[in-house]
C-alpha cells in the first residue's frame, strides 16, 4: 500500500507539469530549483544528472566524429570490412587475405579475432576497451601510459574502423544526441586531402621571419596545386564523400554541419595544401561550414610550425574571407612545454589567423597577451569552446585551475562541448554537470551558454533563427516540467 501511495504521489508530482505558472514563473522556479542543487559544499550529482539530462543544451560545437564513437560501436564494423583484432596488440588487421587465413584456424591457433570472440572473451573485450578509450585509466592499477600518450593512442587503434560507415556513425552520434535533448552537432568530420611537396618544404625553411617571401611562396604554392589534376580531383571526391556521409542525417528536429580539418603534425607542404582544400570545400558545399587545425599542439612539430600554421590561415583567410575558423589554440599545461611555448598560441590564432572560435585556450593564464586576448574575444564575439573531461584527462586542468575562470569573470563568450565523447567516456549533459557542480553558475548563465552554441555555430542565418526558435519551445517545456517537480519523501 505504501509503494502504491508513492508511486502515486510522484506521478501526481509530475502531472503537476500541465498547472504550472507563466514562462516567467517556471523559468525563475527552474532557477531557483538548479541553485538548490548546486548549494552547498558537496552539490547533488545525482539530481544534476537528471536535470541537464533532460534540459535542452542547444548544441555541441567542438566534437570530433572519429573520437565521439564509441569503441563498442566500433566494434562490428571490423567484421563488415572482412577484418579482425590482433589479440597481442588489440590492433586491426585490415589485410583480408590474413584475416581469412586466421578465421580458418581454431582457438587458440587463431589470434587475430572476430568482433563475437573479442566479445565472447571478457578479459580481451576489456583490455581492448582500455586501449581503444579511456575505460578504467582512474579505477585499476595497471602500468599505462600518461594520460595525454593514451588519449593521443587510441585514434592508432580504431582508426582503420573510423573511416568506414560514416553514415552509420553520424546517424548513432545523431541518435545519441536526441536522447539527451541535443539539437544541432557541429563535427570535425574529416581531413583535407594533403599533398606533399619536398621543393616546397626546403622553400619554406628559408622565410623564417620573412613574411613577405612566405606569401610569395604560398601564392605561388596556391597557382600550382589549382593547376594539379590529382589535388581537384581529390578535393572533389573528398566533398562528395562528406555529402554521402550525411545523407539522412538532418531532420526537422535534428541538424548536423561539418567542419574539414589540417593535421598540424605533417610537414608544411602537406599542411599547406590540406588547409587550401579545406578552404575550397567550405566554399563549395553548404554542409561544410569550417576549417579547423588538431593534432596534440605540445608535438615537436606542432610547436616548431605553430607560427607558419597561422600565418597559413592568415594567407587563405584573406583569399576566402567569408570561410569560418574554429582553431584549436592553447591546448598546453604547464610542463608539457618550455613556458616561452606558451606565451603566444591563443594571441596568435586571434591575431593572424582570425579564428572566430577558440577550441580549449588552456594556456591562457601563461600567455603574455592574456588580457588584450579575453578583451579581444569579448569585443569580437570570439567564444571559447569548454571541454571539461577532456582537459582534466589529457592534461590535469580542473576546477580553480581551469581558465573558465577567468573567461567567466572578464565577460569572454562561451559554450560547452564534449570533444572526444567516445574516447573520454562520457556526453553533453555530464560536461553540464561538471561546469554547474564545479563552478556554480546561475541559471541565466547556463541558458546562455546553451544559447551560444548556436549564436556562435556556423550556420547561416535562416537555419541559426530556426534552431534558436526550436530550443525556446524546448526551453518552455523544460521549464514547464521543472517547475512542477515536487519532491517526494519516501
Amino acid at each position: 500500500m505504501h509503494m502504491k501511495l508513492s508511486c502515486l504521489m510522484i506521478a501526481l508530482a509530475f502531472a503537476g507539469a500541465a498547472q504550472a505558472g507563466t514562462p516567467r514563473q517556471n523559468e525563475a522556479a527552474t532557477a531557483r530549483h538548479l541553485a538548490a542543487l548546486t548549494a552547498g559544499a558537496k552539490p547533488q550529482l545525482s539530481a544534476l544528472t537528471l536535470f541537464f539530462s533532460r534540459m535542452p543544451k542547444g548544441g555541441d560545437l567542438h566534437h570530433h566524429y572519429s573520437g565521439s564513437v564509441y569503441a563498442e560501436h566500433y566494434l562490428p564494423w571490423i567484421d563488415q570490412q572482412g577484418w579482425c583484432v590482433d589479440k597481442q596488440s588489440y590492433r586491426i588487421t585490415t589485410d583480408q587475405a590474413v584475416a581469412a587465413s586466421q578465421r580458418a584456424l581454431a582457438p587458440p591457433a587463431r589470434t587475430c579475432l572476430s568482433s563475437a570472440e573479442v566479445l565472447a572473451d571478457d578479459f580481451t573485450y576489456r583490455e581492448l576497451l582500455q586501449r581503444w578509450s579511456s575505460k578504467d585509466f582512474d579505477n585499476h592499477g595497471a602500468i599505462q601510459p600518461p594520460p595525454d600518450r593514451q588519449f593521443f593512442q587510441t585514434f592508432g587503434y580504431f582508426g582503420p574502423v573510423s573511416n568506414v560507415n560514416f553514415n552509420t556513425g553520424l546517424l548513432q552520434l545523431k541518435a545519441r544526441a536526441v536522447a539527451e535533448n541535443v539539437g544541432y552537432i557541429e563535427t570535425m568530420f574529416k581531413m583535407a586531402p594533403p599533398f606533399k611537396n619536398d621543393a616546397l618544404d626546403a622553400a619554406f625553411a628559408t622565410t623564417a621571419g620573412n613574411d613577405a617571401a612566405l606569401t610569395a611562396q604560398l601564392r605561388a604554392a596556391v597557382a600550382a596545386l589549382e593547376r594539379d589534376p590529382a589535388f581537384g580531383a581529390g578535393l572533389a571526391d573528398y566533398v562528395g564523400k562528406i555529402e554521402a556521409a550525411a545523407a539522412g542525417v538532418d531532420d526537422a528536429d535534428f541538424t548536423m554541419r561539418y567542419q574539414v580539418y589540417v593535421l598540424r603534425l605533417l610537414q608544411p607542404s602537406q599542411v599547406f595544401s590540406s588547409m587550401l582544400a579545406g578552404f575550397k570545400a567550405a566554399s563549395m558545399n553548404p554542409l561544410i561550414v569550417g576549417v579547423n587545425i588538431v593534432g596534440q599542439e605540445s608535438n615537436h612539430v606542432s610547436m616548431r610550425d605553430y607560427s607558419l600554421h597561422m600565418k597559413m590561415f592568415q594567407f587563405l583567410k584573406a583569399v576566402y574571407p567569408d570561410v569560418k575558423l574554429a582553431l584549436h589554440a592553447g591546448e598546453l599545461a604547464l610542463g608539457d612545454v618550455p613556458p616561452e611555448g606558451m606565451a603566444f598560441h591563443i594571441d596568435e590564432a586571434l591575431r593572424l589567423a582570425g579564428a572566430d572560435r577558440i577550441g580549449h585556450g588552456l594556456d591562457l593564464a601563461h600567455e603574455s597577451n592574456a588580457l588584450g586576448i579575453m578583451k579581444s574575444m569579448r569585443e569580437r564575439g570570439v567564444p571559447v569552446e569548454v571541454n571539461l573531461t577532456s582537459n582534466a584527462f589529457i592534461s590535469g586542468i580542473r576546477d580553480e585551475n581551469h581558465p573558465v575562470t577567468l573567461y567567466r569573470k572578464y565577460g569572454v563568450p562561451m559554450v560547452i562541448s564534449t570533444d572526444d565523447a567516445g574516447v573520454t567516456r562520457h556526453n553533453l549533459s555530464r560536461e553540464y554537470v561538471l561546469f554547474a557542480s564545479r563552478y556554480k553558475p546561475a541559471y541565466a548563465e547556463i541558458k546562455k551558454i546553451s544559447y551560444n552554441s548556436l549564436r556562435y555555430a556556423f550556420l547561416d542565418e535562416a537555419n541559426r533563427k530556426r534552431l534558436i526558435r526550436q530550443l525556446d519551445a524546448r526551453y518552455a517545456k523544460f521549464e514547464a516540467e521543472m517547475a512542477a517537480l515536487r519532491p517526494v519523501r519516501q
